[in-house]
């Protein structure tokens, strides 16, 4: 019995190992997509602002043209930020944001039928932004960005007051020397 149990936990082990290798592809995939779908529809407002500001009169929504400019420039900029990883976690809250207002307004009946009816709210155009956004807020950019690119280049501008006072850094391999 012991050594199936040795082999149980080397197997789950390996499984464990091998889905944590997929964190960052997985999370390169879904900015790289989504922010290019961002991308997309942000430049779709842009170019036809007149409509936008019209279909956000139509759905009561205050000051519509700040907000047909703001969301449109939002989504253009907030998702080549997406795309390549450079403020993940930043621009990825206001996104969301973004879309929580695109249910309440737009897809208002998709958004209050969330616990009546799942499908409905998982079928209206803004839930895979929205859980695009929520796995890049929840989980960061991953690896392969610009957040790791600037994070290993650049280690003191992530480093907070306390890991500062701290004698040692990333578990204690590096002498922090502040």
């Amino acid at each position: 019995m012991p050594v199936l149990a040795d082999w149980i936990k080397k197997l789950s082990s390996l499984f464990v190992r091998v889905a944590n290798s997929l964190q960052s592809p997985f999370l390169l995939v879904v900015r790289l997509y989504w922010g290019w779908q961002f991308v997309q529809t942000g430049w779709g407002k842009l170019n036809n602002l007149p409509h936008v500001i019209q279909f956000f009169t139509s759905l009561g929504i205050p000051f519509p043209a700040v907000n047909a400019y703001f969301v449109s420039g939002l989504e253009f900029v907030g998702g080549i930020l997406l795309a390549v990883g450079l403020a993940g976690r930043l621009i990825a809250l206001p996104l969301m944001i973004d879309m929580i207002v695109a249910y309440l307004t737009a897809d208002r009946e998709a958004f209050t039928s969330f616990f009546s009816d799942p499908g409905k709210f998982a079928n209206a155009s803004p839930f895979t932004f929205l859980m695009a956004s929520l796995i890049v807020l929840i989980f960061g950019s991953g690896l392969f960005s610009l957040d790791a690119l600037i994070e290993r280049l650049w280690p003191s501008l992530f480093s907070s007051s306390s890991a500062s006072s701290s004698p040692t850094r990333a578990q204690g391999k590096d002498t922090v020397a502040r």
